[in-house]
């Protein structure tokens, strides 16, 4: 429990249901530490802890805290840490979710005899009948859905795993926190990151180690000196602002090259890719994502494109029907197949030919490179589901309750 309005409904709608539930608020940080002082998102501050401490005691269940900032640190920090001071862009809330949040969450509701873990994710899942394994699917409210940043669950996570709100939008949740008297004052957007709001996320990287050498030079696609810079940890693919150059019209971040610290700029067909290759690959619920075409989103707010997916030594290889935007090393693609979330994997980079050179599709995977084509008035393939799957209830008791509002 965050102090939220969703991990608190997700409470309530347990209890009402009745259930023997117990809230835990997960605190990644104490006062004056690195995490607190990165930012005050959720599971950080005293008054996280009062908010979900108040909600519990309204609805009459145990309130438990667990510090989880040991596993914080060395799961989700310092690879994040190390992620930007490698020119990558890290998603902390995807190895958060699958590294800390729920194994730490689940080994303590196995302590305390629970059957299930609930959290307040906008996320869905069924059991699938014929492979007997736990589907994990987007939340009803499409704005709100959370399952992306879910994809790296194991089946024991959603074994145990029920998400009260998943069925709901965000209106119906926040309606239903307001029928049962919950103060709306100081709820947060369910998408707040938990660490890093405030100051920009390279001051942080630069109190917190020794990052080296970090000025370099700026260049465009053929190599020629533009301008300097402060570090490549303070830039990420598709970054316009900030960029200390001035040349008359939008140049973007198209590629950062940590070993000679040079960030390349270029225009916006230079950002545009059709294929990806991507490392560490999670399928939720066995098979192959390979298994015939797929809708895959390359980040969270991405509108998600058609794409096929084919195994490659080390990982995947990702070739989208229409090209992409801004593929970025270090976050993550996601792949779907109507509501259902099939798996996904860390982006290592842009992989195949650029766009320009669309045509021919056979090959091997070519070398690292955006787009060179002009695109635009181009369309993207809308996204297409199959359909509304709803969740299916299973028996058991639910004895911890609660969940985490962030990612």
């Amino acid at each position: 429990m965050s102090g939220g309005v969703d991990s608190s409904l997700a409470a309530a709608l347990l209890v009402e249901e009745g259930f023997d539930v117990v809230g835990v608020t997960l605190l990644v940080g104490g006062a004056g530490d690195e995490v607190s002082a990165a930012g005050r998102g959720a599971g950080l501050s005293r008054g996280t802890v009062d908010r979900a401490r108040d909600v519990a005691r309204a609805l009459g269940i145990r309130h438990l805290v667990v510090d989880a900032g040991a596993a914080f640190r060395r799961d989700v920090l310092e690879p994040f840490r190390a992620g930007y001071l490698n020119g990558r862009t890290p998603n902390p809330c995807v190895e958060c979710n699958a590294r800390v949040k729920f194994p730490v969450l689940l080994e303590h509701a196995r302590a305390l005899g629970c059957d299930v873990l609930a959290t307040g994710h906008y996320a869905r899942t069924d059991r699938d009948p014929d492979r007997g394994c736990i589907r994990l699917l987007r939340g009803a409210d499409r704005s709100k859905d959370q399952s992306y940043f879910l994809w790296g669950l194991s089946q024991d996570h959603l074994r145990f795993a029920r998400f009260p709100v998943g069925h709901l939008t965000k209106e119906e949740v926040r309606a239903r926190a307001q029928a049962r008297g919950f103060r709306a004052e100081g709820w947060r957007e369910s998408q707040d990151v938990c660490f890093g709001s405030g100051d920009p996320y390279f001051r942080w990287l630069e109190a917190g180690a020794d990052v080296g050498p970090r000025g370099g030079w700026i260049r465009d696609t053929s190599g020629r000196v533009l301008g300097s810079h402060r570090g490549v940890h303070r830039y990420t693919i598709g970054q316009r602002r900030g960029l200390g150059i001035a040349l008359g019209k939008p140049r973007y971040v198209v590629r950062i090259d940590p070993e000679d610290r040079s960030v390349v700029v270029g225009n916006a067909a230079d950002l545009m890719s059709d294929a990806l290759v991507g490392s560490d690959v999670h399928v939720v619920s066995g098979g192959d994502v390979g298994e015939g075409p797929v809708w895959a989103k390359i980040r969270y707010r991405h509108a998600p494109s058609k794409a096929r997916v084919e195994r490659v030594p080390g990982g995947i290889r990702v070739e989208f029907e229409a090209p992409q935007r801004a593929v970025t090393p270090g976050q993550s693609v996601v792949f779907y197949r109507g509501d259902e979330v099939l798996g996904g994997a860390v982006i290592r980079a842009p992989g195949g030919r650029p766009a320009a050179a669309r045509g021919n599709r056979a090959g091997a995977v070519g070398g690292v490179g955006g787009g060179t084509q002009d695109l635009t008035g181009s369309s993207v393939a809308p996204y297409s589901p199959d359909g509304e799957r709803g969740i299916r209830r299973r028996d058991g008791r639910v004895v911890e309750g609660g969940g985490l509002e962030n990612r």
